[in-house]
């Protein structure tokens, strides 16, 4: 068998194929298809150098497939829960909320949505009925974008989590992901808060209200903040796929949009990627495309910050 890894710099040669054999088998352990995707994980791994930790966390969860199929009942096989007659006529209702996947997917919804109207009820609360629920709105677009781009890659995650006044959170399983796709994975919130800040500002435009304005101002502005290259926010993790030299672009490109737009948050951006130079987290090879990736985001939100005057943030509403 040839080489699975480039020995100098220990990139994986199969890394596409492999995202396609998780993304398929995932797919099929969702459709309770344990056979077929014990298949297709026993082929990524002989695309994987034996020692590799993708390779153990490979292993490992072909051993909790089979000790799943395993316990699986045959089929057409009756089974009975050792509780089952304990609970007499009530036993077959047990059994049913038991097995039922709906409930665990409302439960999983339930934490969602208690998380996010506490979210909103908050910042009501703090901004008024108008602006607090433009708000809430914005952060649970931007969260929607690291969840949507986590689920099209066929990786497990949860709904977002919203704590009010503080932050909110997207929890997936990063196990075997690249370093490639955890800082695109990054870069999809901040991506989908521009969207979000860009609508707001094309309403401002048509109607001249001054709420559309704020949020549209105010999105732009925490979004280019969440891509500061500190470990907890989103620029934190993009930056570890960036090498030297696109470390340096992106230094460039974001003083450039310092100059023109005059905020001062690009310096922090700026004085966030300076720092970087001095951290031992290079990648062993580099990826322009994540930094065009990183500058294109930060240039869309610097457009719509610039469009909307100072004046016409927050301060400006009743």
């Amino acid at each position: 068998m040839g080489s699975v890894a480039c020995p100098s710099c220990h990139i994986l040669l199969h890394a596409s194929e492999l995202d396609a054999l998780a993304k398929e088998a995932r797919a099929l352990e969702a459709k309770h298809q344990l056979a077929q995707a014990r298949e297709l994980w026993n082929r990524s791994l002989a695309l994987l150098p034996p020692d590799s930790k993708q390779a153990e966390w490979v292993r490992e969860h072909l051993r909790a497939l089979e000790a799943a199929a395993n316990a699986s009942p045959a089929a057409g096989e009756k089974t009975q829960h050792p509780w089952a007659r304990r609970l007499g006529p009530l036993a077959p209702i047990a059994i049913l909320l038991a097995k039922s996947k709906g409930l665990l997917l409302a439960i999983f919804k339930l934490k969602f949505l208690l998380s996010f109207f506490s979210f909103i009820a908050f910042y009501v609360a703090v901004f008024g009925w108008r602006y607090g629920l433009g708000f809430a709105a914005s952060v649970f677009i931007h969260e929607m974008g690291h969840y949507i781009d986590i689920k099209r890659r066929g990786l497990p995650a949860e709904m977002p989590v919203f704590i009010p006044g503080i932050a909110a959170y997207v929890k997936w399983d990063a196990i075997g992901v690249t370093i490639r796709q955890r800082a695109q994975i990054s870069l999809a919130g901040p991506l989908a808060g521009w969207v979000a800040a860009a609508s707001c500002y094309m309403l401002y435009a048509q109607t001249h209200d001054l709420l559309w304005a704020a949020l549209a101002r105010t999105g732009a502005f925490l979004n280019l903040f969440n891509l500061i290259p500190l470990p907890f926010l989103d620029g934190g993790q993009a930056v570890k796929a960036l090498g030297l030299a696109e470390r340096a672009g992106l230094l460039a490109a974001t003083l450039a949009l310092w100059l023109y737009t005059g905020s001062g948050i690009f310096f922090l951006v700026a004085a966030g990627i300076a720092w970087r130079f001095f951290t031992k987290d290079r990648p062993a090879q580099d990826d322009w495309g994540v930094c065009v990736y990183y500058a294109v985001v930060l240039a869309a939100l610097g457009i719509v910050l610039h469009a909307v005057p100072a004046g016409l943030g927050r301060g400006a509403l009743p």
